[in-house]
């Protein structure tokens, strides 16, 4: 099982969605809300709001959530850790352009990574099924 304890900073990042179903902002479409964390600190670098119809960031969203949490250690990890069960391609391109390893894991073994977000996240703006 893969721990924060295993990684140093920017060594590994994780690519998810912190919402399980979609949320409502304001009066527009539902959207997802996509992040980018680093493993060792579990520190969310980037997050991107997505509408729900859509299965992914695109690449050019993709792009620019590699490039906004480069700018906090001016450095790119060596693997991305992506759920087995999300899309996430553009991510995963976007990772291998700047070399980096992607690892699709079933979700339940990043849960020690992603869990407290996902919890702040649902606290804050729902998007959780109960």
């Amino acid at each position: 099982m893969l721990h924060p304890s295993q990684f140093s900073i920017n060594e590994a990042w994780v690519a998810f969605q912190l919402n399980e179903a979609p949320i409502q902002i304001g009066s527009g479409e539902p959207v997802n809300c996509v992040a980018l964390m680093d493993a060792a600190s579990c520190f969310v670098l980037m997050t991107i709001l997505v509408p729900a119809g859509e299965p992914e960031p695109s690449e050019a969203e993709a792009k620019k959530m590699f490039n906004q949490a480069y700018s906090h250690k001016q450095q790119m990890p060596a693997t991305l850790f992506i759920p087995a069960g999300y899309a996430g391609t553009c991510l995963e391109h976007e990772a291998e352009r700047h070399n980096a390893t992607v690892i699709r894991i079933p979700e339940d073994q990043l849960a020690v990574f992603i869990g407290e977000a996902r919890q702040a996240f649902a606290e804050r703006f729902g998007g959780y099924k109960h």
